[in-house]
């Protein structure tokens, strides 16, 4: 159109200039010679707009796409402090063949004051890049905050000219400093807090490219399907003349969906309280780990999950690896005592013991030199029983047997249910079976075959296998195991599932992973008899040491040996398993177990769980009481009314 514009207007002024020429030329040739002209002009348009159709052209698209990454959900504590987040990476590039030599030195300064990276690391890469000139990646760990202003720098250098263009396949290309997302990186905020629990991680590229993140162990591990379920941000729509896309009625918007945030039931403060005990107590005990675990009885839900065994997910060390497993539901013991009162609860709920009934002690007839009664033992077999210490009783009340921790009590009562009574009552309240604990790679103990346990059932034979399972020997457990047994004692005979997450929260809904209800183990009754037991425990037995006046406290000792390769070594697992309530409703299950504490030397008396686990259950129990989740009967103000 241009060109026929400009032929025209000549074709005029030359007609002007020869008007006088063509005056006296035919009318009829000068309508010839115009038309000749115009059809060369038409002729010359049409070739013209024919090349510019068939010709490959490198045009602008009209329509763009830009995508925003999504990352793995948080963790949060139930007192609203991110555990374990997830932040999002960016790669900061440029092609050194669009870069001006004589402004290098410019790009290097500032892209160092903007990224925050050295100036000599930032040049070495150069000078490599250099070497085989194109795409040379300058860092693969910008931050959201440093990428926002590495994109302002961007802009400023194509302003210097520190970047020039360059011909490729006939057309001019600028490429600049390039500034793009590159996947995730995953924070924990608190370094080895909640460890091993929450777990840790390793990385992986995904499809397009990106680096993301699976859960190794822990929590991360358990729920990593849905700390994973995202979806990217898309943005589609047209182009303005600068190349961004407007938004308008023909756009299309997808929003960025993270992965599912797990609400803890555990507050930090309490679980960094406790930690700090467990890290105080295994220097004084030289253990090599405690543990302890606090579970609200009537909703099953935990508010500490500590280790002594701790460490850093982001900067896991070979000395580490010890620590990587949650001993709480991957390791398997003899748990010793603390499994009396369970077998005998058996009993109990099917009255086999009469009340006020009494049993031999197997102490022996005669008085020893110094007035003391030498010490028994029970035959089954070829086996002999004894107790840890003597009683100046012929006689043992059910009590006694209790408070004072009998082994030849408790077989005796044992012996009175049949095999599978015994199995499976102990099968009901836990054992051989995982609790449903929200952790991965959880143990289910082992026990004797019910068949081991019905012999001697039809001759009235004691059976070895019910003695020694009876307290705690010749079985394993794990540590959740006797928290979710314990449970039942202070919760009505009920034993509910114990749950680290309180629920999720994906895309603004809120759900529970889980629908739990209360298990019936034992009778009311039977329950009720065995915490006074229990309770009467603390007060005048064993686990004295665990009293706090204004608290209702009840529990268990238990110390065992460590069986390895067939024998037991000189190395034990101490326990104390309990409870405690205030009058204002506040109700938990408390475990703690120490493994391996010092058992030589001038503290060698370090090894009984009294001496050891039941002054760390106190502890426990004073942090709760210090931040407010029990309140002894002394602090109890009255109602003003």
């Amino acid at each position: 159109l241009v060109l026929l514009k400009y032929i025209s207007h000549y074709i005029i002024i030359w007609i002007n200039m020869s008007s006088k020429k063509i005056e006296k030329v035919d009318k009829t040739k000068k309508i010839v010679i115009l038309f000749y002209l115009i059809f060369l002009c038409l002729t010359i348009l049409m070739i013209s707009v024919f090349r510019t159709i068939t010709e490959k052209r490198h045009l602008p698209t009209l329509r763009g796409e830009k995508t925003e990454l999504s990352v793995r959900g948080d963790i949060v504590s139930a007192d609203n402090f991110k555990i374990a987040s997830s932040k999002k990476l960016y790669t900061a590039s440029i092609d050194t063949r669009h870069l001006d030599s004589n402004k290098k030195e410019l790009f290097l300064n500032l892209f160092s004051v903007y990224s925050n990276i050295d100036y000599k690391i930032l040049k070495e890469k150069l000078v490599e890049g250099e070497k085989n000139p194109g795409n040379v990646v300058l860092s693969y760990g910008i931050d959201s905050r440093t990428a926002k202003n590495l994109k302002e720098l961007a802009f400023k250098l194509i302003q210097l000219d520190v970047f020039t263009s360059r011909m490729v396949n006939g057309n001019k290309i600028l490429r600049g400093l390039t500034v793009s997302e590159s996947g995730e990186k995953r924070i924990f905020s608190y370094t080895d807090t909640l460890t091993p629990v929450v777990g840790y991680i390793s990385k992986f590229e995904s499809e397009l490219g990106k680096t993301k993140v699976n859960g190794i162990k822990g929590l991360e591990r358990h729920y990593n399907k849905v700390l994973n379920q995202s979806k990217d941000g898309v943005l589609q729509g047209d182009r303005d003349v600068l190349s961004y896309i407007s938004f308008d009625k023909n756009s299309t918007i997808m929003k960025r969906v993270d992965g599912a945030t797990l609400n803890l039931n555990i507050p930090l403060k309490l679980q960094k309280n406790n930690e700090t005990t467990l890290d105080n107590y295994k220097k004084k005990l030289t253990a090599d780990e405690i543990i302890v675990c606090i579970m609200e009885n009537k909703t099953g839900k935990i508010l500490t999950m500590a280790s002594s065994n701790r460490f850093n997910p982001e900067k896991i060390r070979k000395e580490d690896i010890g620590s990587l497993n949650v001993n709480a539901v991957e390791y398997q013991f003899e748990p010793g005592s603390v499994i009396k009162p369970i077998s005998i609860s058996l009993a109990m709920d099917k009255n086999l013991i009469k009340k006020n009934e009494s049993f031999p002690a197997y102490n022996g007839t005669g008085i020893a030199t110094g007035g003391e009664l030498p010490k028994g033992s029970y035959r089954i077999g070829r086996f002999n029983i004894k107790d840890d210490h003597q009683f100046r009783k012929h006689y043992l009340s059910l009590e006694d047997i209790v408070i004072f921790s009998s082994n030849i009590g408790t077989l005796q009562i044992a012996q009175r249910l049949t095999g599978p009574e015994f199995f499976e009552g102990m099968k009901r309240f836990g054992f051989t079976r995982k609790t449903g604990i929200d952790l991965p790679y959880e143990k289910k103990g082992v026990m004797p075959k019910v068949w081991q346990f019905s012999a001697g059932d039809k001759d009235k034979r004691d059976n070895v296998f019910k003695a020694t399972v009876s307290f705690g020997q010749g079985m394993t457990s794990t540590f959740i195991q006797l928290i979710k047994a314990y449970s039942v004692f202070n919760n009505e005979g009920q034993m509910i599932t114990p749950r680290i997450v309180d629920h999720l929260t994906h895309d603004n809904n809120k759900y529970k992973p889980y629908d739990d209800k209360p298990e019936k183990i034992i009778s009311k009754e039977t329950a009720e008899a065995m915490k006074k037991l229990l309770i009467k425990t603390v007060n005048e037995g064993t686990g004295k040491a665990a009293k706090i006046e204004g608290l209702e406290i009840g529990g268990k000792t238990g110390t065992a040996q460590i069986a390895r390769g067939g024998k037991y070594l000189k190395k034990y697992i101490s326990s104390f398993i309990g409870f405690v309530n205030d009058e204002k409703g506040n109700s938990y299950t408390i475990g703690v177990t120490v493994m391996n504490p010092n058992s030589t030397g001038k503290y060698w008396y370090y090894y009984y769980a009294s001496w050891s686990a039941v002054p760390v259950f106190k502890e426990i129990v004073q942090n709760l009481v210090k931040l407010n989740y029990l309140i002894p009967k002394e602090d109890i103000i009255p109602d003003k009314k």
